[in-house]
């Protein structure tokens, strides 16, 4: 008698259950962390667009011009602009709350900084 091989219904269901929680996971967090490296490029391209002698107001302005292109929601208002050893450096950082399912959340601490 041959003995059988394959997945019970019981494995199966497991690990669809698994599949289905890690790729809803992987939906909800993928566009933050595109949105984050689209920020950081931003400023990155920000410092590249004014001089080393601008003042807070132009970087400002000039990261409000490449966020309005990428459509981002985060403001100019929430960079930390500062000079180090004459070079202008933007530093960030953001908290991003994704609601998964009934009253669970998850809570990514997101930060970056440009011009280092």
């Amino acid at each position: 008698m041959k003995h059988q091989r394959g997945v019970a219904l019981s494995g199966l269901i497991f690990w669809g259950i698994v599949i289905a929680l890690v790729a809803v996971l992987g939906i909800k967090v993928v566009p933050t962390t595109i949105e984050y490296y689209k920020i950081k490029q931003s400023a990155q391209g920000a410092l590249n667009k004014v001089g080393a002698d601008a003042t807070v107001a132009e970087v400002r302005a000039a990261f409000d011009r490449f966020a309005n292109i990428d459509t981002l929601e985060f403001s100019s208002k929430d960079l930390d602009i500062s000079k180090e050893g004459g070079r202008i450096v933007i530093d960030f950082a953001y908290d991003k709350k994704i609601p998964l399912f009934a009253n669970v959340s998850l809570l990514i601490e997101y930060q970056g900084s440009a011009g280092r």
